[in-house]
């Protein structure tokens, strides 16, 4: 199925872009996988004419925005995220009357229209940057709090907190970290900074998940407890078959990065849908969220 899968998009000059939490048989059929950021870039630059996401629904948002002019497909529009559902533009309005003048730093787990009411975006591997690109003292960041939280302990600016979260991380407390650390106590702990505080403060490196695949190629440490989604774990092992890599807990699994699969794919190229479609002008303010983030990496 991956080789008719292969063959299928270089018929239709397509590209596949896999999220890093995707199941482990689409990850290796893919064209590239990476987080947020590194398929945001990818899709921006691609000069394939079809761009095939397998990730979430805000991912495939985020590329048509970026490449306005090409067919984005989501084998599974069904497949969602419970955090970027915890703002709606009709919230971020109000609490923009309520923070004049704060500028909004929106993550990209977010809808198109919440970006485009945004002045620009961020992900897990460059939240801090952005912020501190901002000439502003204060700055408004959704919805993740706990990204917020993080951020806001690596910047001088005031955070203000938008009350979202990712299911998947912050549903990981401490005591189950603790009990994984108790049976794996040289392992380093690695941790997405969409975890809970507590738990970045038993990490012995908060990282995205580019950051940890990168951590890990340098370091010289044997066993990892991984504080992220489940699928990291398939490209941490391909890369490195001499480590070990530990779930921190088995909750760590979301479902809606898993509900692509192999025929769903084949069906996507051999239909050409479902296509994600950004409204025009949502999608103009957006890219300007999304783009003057890129431009300060």
């Amino acid at each position: 199925m991956q080789e008719i899968i292969r063959k299928k998009l270089k018929e239709r000059n397509a590209i596949l872009l896999a999220h890093n939490y995707q199941p482990s048989e689409i990850q290796d059929v893919a064209d590239m996988c990476g987080d947020s950021l590194e398929l945001s870039i990818r899709a921006g630059k691609t000069e394939a004419d079809i761009i095939v996401f397998c990730g979430v629904h805000f991912m495939a948002e985020t590329a048509s925005i970026v490449s306005p002019q090409k067919k984005v497909l989501l084998p599974r529009l069904d497949a969602g995220c419970p955090m970027a559902d915890m703002i709606t533009p009709e919230t971020l309005i109000q609490k923009k009357k309520e923070l004049p003048g704060v500028p909004v730093v929106t993550y990209v787990n977010s809808p198109a229209s919440v970006k485009a009411l945004s002045d620009i975006c961020c992900t897990s591997a460059n939240a801090v940057q952005v912020v501190n690109s901002l000439p502003d003292s204060e700055v408004l960041m959704t919805p993740d709090k706990n990204l917020a939280h993080y951020t806001a302990n690596h910047t001088s600016k005031k955070i203000h907190f938008w009350d979202g979260y990712c299911p998947i991380h912050h549903h990981l407390l401490p005591d189950m970290l603790a009990e994984t650390k108790d049976i794996y106590p040289h392992a380093k702990v690695l941790a997405h900074p969409e975890c809970r505080y507590e738990i970045l403060e038993m990490a012995d490196a908060v990282l995205s998940t580019s950051g940890m695949l990168k951590y890990v190629s340098s370091s010289k440490d044997k066993s990892f407890i991984i504080a992220t989604e489940y699928g990291l774990i398939h490209p941490l092992q391909k890369n490195h078959p001499d480590k070990a890599f530990i779930p921190a807990s088995d909750i760590l699994q979301c479902a809606d990065m898993k509900k692509i699969s192999l025929k769903d794919i084949l069906d996507a190229l051999d239909t050409l849908s479902p296509e994600v479609n950004v409204p025009e002008e949502i999608q103009a303010r957006a890219r300007g969220a999304v783009e003057r983030m890129v431009a300060i990496v």
